[in-house]
């Protein structure tokens, strides 16, 4: 690979060309990571996990004396020890290493191990095994029993997404790295766990249960979650686990659906290379609403409320097992790599299974929120830039947002078009895939694939086309340099635009407001119609009511906002009952 992003590659004193991820405070680059392994206890008394992870590692830069880990203040490590296989003697088992713990950031710290000097020899392999305990660390989410949905038994669940998975265990926490890893768990009686992993076992009578990932997979997606878990099949290779008390209602929202999108995936970008694709729903404190964790996508229980949003998160979280999990940015700059990717296979996908119309009012309502986020950050906000430039220190997470998303997927989107076929471009991820699958990559990976694969556009100097260059859609601040046709939803859209017209004219027209029937609506024309009154809002003629009776979480939270910009005292106590619910986990 010849061209790279200067922020991302740096040259090392052997003018070797090398990947710089400034979240890490790894050496990542000076060694291959082929394996490890956890061995871990759950004390939900004391809420803590000890342990003990065993790296499996071979050096790959000469003179190299120090292996750099990625850890935080809350991970509390016992002790190093260090041993070669296949030797025996002295260079077996070494005694317990040197190592220091060092500050880095304020998401983590740096763990300096020194090597033995007959450790490092080209191309032979030794483990490192590094006994700690966890406290109270950002990965790490103990909930005490009424913070659950069934309120009996406490819950446990990690999440790793982007730099936090430092604070569960030792690592590489740079999506740089890829390796397969095992683990062991140990639990009280009654307690289910699960990992993000393609087999499991479990010895009742040791309470001790076992996995295995047998693909490379980053630091970050390793997650664990154990609790009051259950589980119902929903189809050949997936299914559904939650509290008890959520289940029947998760297994009748999806049904059958999980094996079809499955399938229409498959169609378009080629196998699904994980076997399994289970789902565990979460109380509403699970942080955010959907992570991609592979074979087993964690979801917030809330979404059940909306089966279109439900829909939507679900298909997105399967997208990533092409987009993201099997192909990964290679630094968190460039994180629109995964998620437009995915976000717009997500609307190939729901446009094959429900139709053009339906993907493009999902698509207006997303990029609505994006130019919403415009207006309140700027055009010239660095943090618009799909290549973001990360200051030290900076948390990757923190610059998260819409646009990693939305304009990620415009481009992909551009990109499309440029083809003329929309068949065309599934044919070129399909190949994407099959290239770079189970490795990491940057934006120019993507880009030279892209033009070699179509040589007659390379040819016609596509990238250097003016107004849309590439370069200037990596790392020009603002929107997008240009959106998609969404014409075809106008029969969903039109109807949203002129409620909302009307709502907002001088006076209102009370008979033309009564002929919208709102409950006939989808969740997605809902939301995108109070989206939109929320934007011109407060209403001058002071004519409110309650738009429904029964709302779901999405339709609720934009109505709330509503009735608060807009002072309508007769809805300002659903603001306490809506609350009490979602954010105390009632």
């Amino acid at each position: 690979r010849e061209s790279h992003s200067p922020s991302s590659f740096h040259f090392n004193c052997l003018g070797q060309c090398r990947l710089v991820d400034i979240a890490s405070a790894s050496n990542f680059h000076c060694f291959k990571l082929r394996h490890f392994h956890l061995d871990l206890r759950l004390n939900f008394a004391v809420k803590e996990i000890t342990g003990w992870q065993v790296l499996e590692l071979v050096a790959i830069q000469p003179g190299v004396q120090t292996l750099v880990l990625d850890t935080h203040p809350s991970l509390l490590i016992q002790s190093i020890d260090c041993k070669v296989p296949g030797t025996t003697g002295a260079q077996d088992i070494s005694p317990s290493l040197v190592y220091r713990v060092d500050p880095f950031t304020d998401y983590g710290s740096s763990l300096n191990i020194s090597l033995p000097a007959y450790v490092i020899r080209p191309h032979r392999a030794f483990q490192i095994t590094v006994r700690y305990t966890t406290t109270d660390g950002p990965a790490i989410w103990w909930l005490d029993a009424e913070l659950t949905c069934g309120q009996t038994r406490p819950l446990v669940f990690t999440q790793g997404h982007s730099v936090c998975n430092r604070s569960f265990f030792p690592c590489f926490d740079t999506p740089a790295v890829k390796s397969t890893y095992t683990a062991t768990v140990r639990v009280p009686e009654g307690v289910t766990v699960l990992m993000s992993a393609s087999r499991s076992a479990y010895s009742k009578q040791d309470r001790v249960f076992q996995f295995s990932m047998e693909y490379p997979v980053p630091a970050y997606l390793v997650a664990l979650v154990a609790g009051d878990l259950q589980h119902v099949d929903i189809g050949p290779r997936s299914r559904v686990w939650a509290e008890p008390c959520v289940l029947t209602c998760a297994v009748s929202k999806l049904g059958g659906s999980v094996e079809r999108w499955l399938n229409v995936a498959e169609d378009l970008f080629g196998p699904y290379v994980w076997g399994r694709y289970d789902i565990v729903f979460l109380p509403p404190s699970f942080p955010i609403v959907a992570m991609e964790n592979p074979c087993l996508t964690f979801i917030i229980s809330s979404i059940l409320e909306s089966r279109e949003f439900l829909l939507i998160d679900v298909i997105h979280e399967i997208a990533h097992g092409w987009f993201g999990n099997a192909v990964t940015n290679a630094t968190w700059e460039e994180m629109w790599l995964s998620e437009g990717l995915a976000t717009y296979a997500q609307r190939r996908i729901t446009t094959e299974a429900y139709g053009e119309a339906f993907t493009c009012l999902e698509t207006v309502f997303r990029l609505d929120a994006l130019h919403r986020q415009m207006r309140l950050l700027g055009d010239n906000n660095p943090v618009s830039k799909l290549q973001v430039k990360f200051e030290p220190g900076i948390n990757p997470s923190s610059l998260m947002n819409l646009f990693t998303y939305e304009k990620g997927f415009c481009f992909v989107s551009y990109l499309s078009q440029l083809c003329g076929n929309v068949k065309r471009f599934d044919s070129f991820l399909r190949a994407y895939i099959e290239q770079f699958k189970f490795s990491s990559v940057v934006a120019q990976d993507l880009l030279d694939f892209f033009l070699c694969f179509f040589p007659e556009l390379k040819e016609s100097c596509v990238a250097q086309r003016e107004g849309l260059e590439f370069e200037r859609w990596l790392n020009a601040c603002g929107p997008p340099l240009c959106e998609p046709d969404l014409s075809a939803g106008g029969v969903l859209t039109g109807p949203v635009q002129s409620l909302c017209d009307l709502w907002a004219s001088e006076p209102p027209d009370p008979e033309a407001i009564a002929n919208f029937n709102l409950s006939s609506w989808s969740t997605f024309q809902t939301v995108l119609f109070l989206d939109r009154l929320l934007d011109r809002s407060p209403l001058s003629h002071g004519r409110y009511q309650t738009i429904l009776d029964e709302m779901n979480a999405e339709v609720r939270i934009r109505w709330l906002q509503i009735v608060v910009r807009n002072s309508f005292y007769p809805d300002l106590p659903r603001i306490r009952g809506f609350l009490h619910k979602h954010v105390s986990g009632d």
